[in-house]
This record gives structure tokens, C-alpha cells and sequence, in this order.
């Protein structure tokens, strides 16, 4: 096989068969194909589609293109994972909350993509933790501590690693091929028994349209059922920021407060909602709701934080972080509040452009390579139906400078709609499927 007639096949609208795409992934994993015929490959399949049966084949051959866990533990392994919003660290509360709760919990993530953030380099702001570890490094954790939240090593799933790459700097971040092979060759690959996923739907999401966002929840839990792995998925809104924080260490804090029992009203109760359903799943709740006792009992009693601290020390962290995490985490050069021109309701949030707005002072990455800087971002973030004016402004911007912050207040301004009357405030969750 010729990568370049593979390519040629999608131009055209044609399907590849399953071999053909097995062959394909293998070629990215293994380094046959270049940078130029990956990202090709990407964009053929953002734009023409592989349709359900290719979808498949490509989610089991990226699972297949390395290694595949497996445990012998004395609870269910689980997982969760969300396609990816603004101020969304939901993971770094609820993998330790679920480990609080007798759960295994491999959790492979990713780095930001486009303008969402990562959950790896949301840890990465922790000084000393290590999200690169091998996958004997990552059995022994999760087997001790019950939690590990890492990246995914070379070993598995390496054709989605330099996939996922590709795709956040060509533009291809927004397909549903793509997204559900993606997400579902580590998931697959890391040995789960039961799965949830957090799919985003808003202005902050990958998929902005509900219609788009139910079709992606639908393919991945039709997906990995299919594979095996007892799943479900929440349709939650992304029309504003989940934590009142984006950027990197800014959103560690914002998950900490919550450990902390703090704040963190609409993260705390979909982290809960979340993990009540894959507690229910892998036999450790009588459903759904006694699931979500569970996690918030976890959180309330700080078992949940316990567990964190032990996660962060055994990946390089300090010994001491959930006792002096505001003391650990690096901070911004300059502190500017946004207040708006006049005062109001905030009735719309253009969450896409937050995120971006964090890319641009340097919490993520427009190339590949580049390096982040992890204390700058957004905090203090009004929610739809807040009051604001100068008093309570829209948001507090950390930057590198002063002028940084400047140059981007009119962009970040023009993110908010105000009112002169209360809006009603979003659902948090809009639908479950499976």
C-alpha cells in the first residue's frame, strides 16, 4: 500500500477499507508516513468523513498500534473523559474521588487542543510531576495510590499521539471521526471496565451545535459498547467556563477549592454527576444517584483530596501539596481586573473566545513545540446571570505584563453580552446517553 493512494481514495470521497486504514494508522505510529500525508489524512477525514464502519476501524486500529493494559486488581478499572471546554478540570477531581471510592482509575489525558485546555498541562503547573511515565510506572501507581492521571506513553496508542499533534495545528480538531478514534484508542487501550464521557456542547466546545455534540456522545458510546467497555455519556453546556478560572494553574486552584470543599459550584456538581454514573457502571453504586452520594461524600469527607496529594507525590510532586498548594503554584507576573463599560447583566459568553484569549497570553499552544507559560490566564470569571459593573468586574486577567493584559482587554470585553435584566441561567447537563 501507498499512503499517497489512500489519500487520493478520501479526496475523492471514497471509503477505505478496514485493512487499508489499520495500514494508515500503523504507518503514523510506527513513522512511515510524514508529518504532510498525516495531516493530509486528517484533513480528508475532517472533511469527507469515514463513515460508522470506518470510524471503528479506526478507533481499533490506533488502540492497536501499541500496547494494550491489563490488570488483576481488586476493584473495577474506570474512567472519564470529557471532549474538551474552558475551565473544565473536572478530571483532577474525579479520578481521586472515584479512587476514594474503591475505583482503579488509569486516566490517560491529552494536552490542550486549539483553544480548550489540557488536563496534562494542567498538572504540568504543579512543580515536579511527571505526566510522562511507562506503563509499568503506571500500573504500580494506580495499583497503590488507586488514581493516575499521565499521558499517554509511546507504548500505547502511539499513532493517536502524533495524530492528536497534528490535528491541534492543521485545523482538524472538530471532527467526529477524529474525536471519537482518538479519545477511544487510549480509553480502549488503557484496560477499562466501564467509561463515562463528558460531551460539550456551547460556545466554549469543540462542537459549538447540540445537534453536532449528540451525533459525537452517540458515535463514542455506540463505539465503545461496541468494543466492550460499558459506557455512557453526558451532553453538558460549554456556553461559559465550568471553573470561574481558565489557564493552567489557575484551574489546578480552582479543582483544589473544591477538594477543599471552597467553591466550585458547577464543577462540583458535574464532577458528582459524572462520577456517579461510572461508579453505577462498574458495580460500585446501586445507581446512579447512590453513585453520586458516594462522590460527594468522598469530596465533603476529603478522601478525594487525600488521594490527590498521594497521586501528586508518587508522579514527582511535592509531599506537601494539598496541605500548601497556594504556596506551590506558580503565579503571574501582572494581575489586571476587567471591568465592563457599563454595567449589567451578563446574558451570553463567547467561551471560545476566553480560551483563546488564554492561548494568546501564553497558557497555550498555537504550534507545536510551543512552550507554555502556566500561571497566566483568567480567574474571577463572571457566570451568565451575574451582576456586574465596576465593583464586580467581568474577570481578573493574569499576564506576563501589564501591557500583555492590555492588549487583549478589548477582545476579552466584547466576549460578554450584558443585559439590563437577569437572563435565565443554562442547564448544566442536557442530556445522558447509553
Amino acid at each position: 500500500m501507498r499512503p499517497a493512494d489512500i489519500l487520493a481514495r478520501l479526496r475523492r470521497g471514497e471509503q477505505p477499507t478496514a485493512k487499508e486504514i489499520a495500514w494508515f494508522a500503523a504507518e503514523i505510529a510506527g513513522g512511515g508516513v510524514s508529518d504532510a500525508q498525516a495531516g493530509a489524512f486528517a484533513m480528508a477525514v475532517c472533511l469527507r468523513g469515514l463513515g460508522p464502519e470506518g470510524r471503528v476501524a479506526l478507533t481499533h486500529a490506533m488502540r492497536d498500534s501499541g500496547q494494550r493494559l491489563r490488570w488483576d486488581l481488586d476493584g473495577p478499572v474506570l474512567d472519564k473523559h470529557s471532549t474538551g471546554g474552558v475551565g473544565d478540570c473536572t478530571s483532577l477531581i474525579l479520578a481521586p474521588a472515584l479512587a476514594a471510592c474503591g475505583a482503579y482509575v488509569p486516566m490517560i489525558s491529552g494536552r490542550g487542543l486549539g483553544h480548550t485546555g489540557g488536563t496534562l498541562d494542567k498538572l504540568e503547573s504543579i512543580p515536579g510531576y511527571r505526566t510522562g511515565v511507562s506503563v509499568e510506572d503506571l500500573q504500580e501507581v494506580v495499583a497503590d495510590i488507586g488514581c493516575a492521571i499521565v499521558g499517554a506513553s509511546a507504548d500505547i496508542a502511539p499513532a493517536d499521539k502524533r495524530l492528536y499533534a497534528i490535528r491541534d495545528v492543521t485545523g482538524t480538531v472538530g471532527s467526529i471521526d477524529l474525536i471519537t478514534a482518538s479519545i477511544l484508542s487510549k480509553k480502549l487501550a488503557a484496560g477499562l471496565e466501564a467509561l463515562v464521557l463528558d460531551v460539550k456542547t456551547g460556545s466554549g466546545a469543540i462542537m459549538d451545535d447540540r445537534a453536532e455534540s449528540l451525533s459525537l456522545a452517540q458515535s463514542l458510546v455506540d463505539t465503545a459498547q461496541g468494543a466492550g467497555c460499558m459506557t455512557s455519556a453526558l451532553v453538558t453546556d460549554m456556553s461559559q467556563p465550568l471553573a470561574p478560572a481558565a489557564g493552567n494553574a489557575l484551574e489546578v486552584i480552582a479543582a483544589m477549592e473544591v477538594l477543599a470543599g471552597e467553591g466550585g459550584t458547577a464543577l462540583r456538581r458535574l464532577s458528582v454527576a459524572l462520577g456517579g454514573e461510572v461508579l453505577a457502571q462498574g458495580g460500585l453504586a446501586a445507581d446512579a444517584r447512590d453513585g453520586e452520594a458516594r462522590i460527594d461524600r468522598a469530596i465533603a469527607e476529603g478522601h478525594a483530596a487525600e488521594v490527590f496529594g498521594e497521586m501528586v507525590a508518587a508522579l514527582g510532586g511535592p509531599g506537601d501539596f494539598v496541605e500548601r498548594w497556594r504556596d506551590r503554584l506558580p503565579a503571574a507576573a501582572a494581575m489586571v481586573d476587567l471591568a465592563p463599560v457599563t454595567p449589567g447583566y451578563v446574558a451570553a459568553i463567547d467561551t471560545r473566545a476566553l480560551g483563546e484569549a488564554v492561548v494568546t497570553l501564553g497558557g497555550g499552544r498555537r504550534r507545536e513545540g510551543d512552550r507554555i507559560d502556566p500561571g497566566v490566564g483568567l480567574a474571577d470569571i463572571a457566570a451568565i446571570g451575574d451582576e456586574v459593573d465596576r465593583a464586580r468586574p467581568l474577570l481578573r486577567i493574569h499576564a506576563a505584563s501589564e501591557d500583555a493584559a492590555r492588549a487583549i482587554s478589548a477582545d476579552l470585553r466584547a466576549a460578554f453580552t450584558l443585559s439590563g435584566t437577569a437572563p435565565p441561567v443554562p442547564d448544566l447537563i442536557h442530556e445522558r446517553i447509553g
